[in-house]
């Protein structure tokens, strides 16, 4: 009876250095306890390039002239409606402000 005790115990330690030696070759973590832990998280490919190659590049950022050129359409534009009077209301005079003072 103790001789059987005595192989369960060796084929255990045969079985887990057998589990270490795979893991160290193949390069897999081994994990005796069973508990959850981030490896898979961290074994996963990183997806924030292959997102961000989805979509093109904006030329419109990088160029100064079309920056500066869209701030003088907007400002034209801006002062168009304020010519007719359709423009944004000052500071403190717009409908929220009307609405207060009823």
């Amino acid at each position: 009876m103790a001789n059987s005790g005595l192989k369960k115990m060796l084929n255990l330690a045969i079985g887990e250095g057998l589990t270490s030696a795979r893991a160290n070759i193949f390069g897999h973590i081994l994990n005796p306890t069973g508990k959850k832990s981030g490896h898979k998280v961290w074994r996963m490919k990183l997806f924030g390039q292959k997102v961000a190659e989805w979509y093109p590049h904006d030329i419109n950022k990088d160029d100064p002239l079309v920056m500066a050129r869209q701030q003088q359409e907007r400002l034209s534009k801006l002062e168009m409606l304020k010519r007719r009077g359709k423009g944004p209301p000052k500071k403190g005079q717009g409908r929220r402000a009307a609405k207060r003072n009823k």
